[in-house]
């Protein structure tokens, strides 16, 4: 895909204490300062996906903390990044977005010490976080074996969901059930996962769920009536409302996929690129009780592909 040629022109990390990092797409960047202890730190921001400020800050707010969770980590402090029209600084629209991010960083026990602002036509908005974790227990995209068993914590619909509500096409119900979802921590789910040791994890972004999969190990059983998705959102896929990252996704990973009989709609609903998506987490078999977050979705095998049971 586009971001793994740009990956590509990065020259090599040669640095030991960096533990996680852009070669393995990891989810954030970690880097041992200590012995017990290793700096986590992200960014992520994106154009306005819903048409109420406030809650566009606070998603840009999850999302970008969601990187920080992937690993295991805890959140420090982060740094706002904001792209705004000035003309359009009078409308009390910035202040809005500000505050719905600043509030979400708070429940997640974190200041917003500074930033970076420009003037841009096109809004964007979003945050560089950084946190910390023990090196002895991140956990990264490597790790996982055949015979984990596979959670995931939120349900998959969103890149529907904001095609439809930039179209205005999205019933209001399942728009502010979306914004729930997507404003929602993946404090709990990275906090147990460190708990019962899981093998890997990532969280389930612009990929898609195939897409991060594919990336956690590529190969595993799958159970497509197990994948949790929010209500409604197969109405949206009826309508044929998937966002092109959703297309570029299926198209980049649909050969390395078995997907037992299942229709090209529903194949789309797993690429579907996600903003602010739950944390995809494998776990060994002995401790897979104890992991009661999300839904159980599948196990990793060991033979090198990926199987959908429809």
């Amino acid at each position: 895909m586009e971001l793994g040629q740009v990956l590509g022109a990065l020259p090599p990390v040669v640095d030991p204490n960096v533990l996680h990092g852009a070669a393995a797409r990891d989810d954030a960047a970690v880097y041992r300062i200590a012995p017990n202890r290793a700096l986590v730190a992200t960014v992520d921001f994106f154009t306005p996906i819903v048409d109420d400020p406030y809650a566009y800050g606070a998603i840009a707010a999850a999302n970008a903390l969601s990187d920080v969770y992937a690993v295991g980590g805890t959140p420090l402090f982060a740094l706002g990044l904001t792209a705004f029209p000035r003309d359009r600084l009078g409308t009390g629209m910035l202040e809005r977005i500000v505050a719905g991010g600043a509030a979400k960083m708070a429940e997640a026990g974190i200041d917003v010490v500074g930033g970076h602002s420009v003037d841009d036509p096109e809004p964007k908005f979003g945050y560089t976080v950084i946190g910390e974790v023990n090196p002895k227990k991140a956990v990264g995209h490597a790790g996982a074996v055949g015979g984990d068993i596979l959670f995931l914590t939120k349900p998959l619909g969103t890149g529907l969901v904001t095609t439809a509500i930039k179209r205005g096409l999205c019933p209001p119900d399942l728009e502010a059930e979306a914004i729930t979802v997507m404003t929602r921590l993946n404090r709990e789910a990275s906090e147990l996962m460190v708990k019962v040791r899981a093998s890997a994890a990532t969280d389930v972004t612009g990929y898609g769920l195939i897409g991060h999969l594919a990336n956690l190990r590529g190969e595993a059983d799958i159970d497509f009536d197990s994948v949790p998705f929010m209500k409604g959102v197969g109405n949206l896929a009826e309508r044929d409302l998937f966002p092109d990252g959703s297309r570029r996704n299926h198209a980049a990973f649909r050969d390395r996929v078995e997907w037992g009989g299942l229709g090209e709609r529903e194949q789309l609903m797993l690429c579907d690129a996600q903003t602010s998506g739950g944390l995809l987490v494998a776990v060994p078999p002995e401790r897979a009780k104890r992991f009661r977050v999300g839904d159980r979705i599948g196990v990793m095998r060991d033979d090198g592909a990926i199987r959908i049971r429809a």
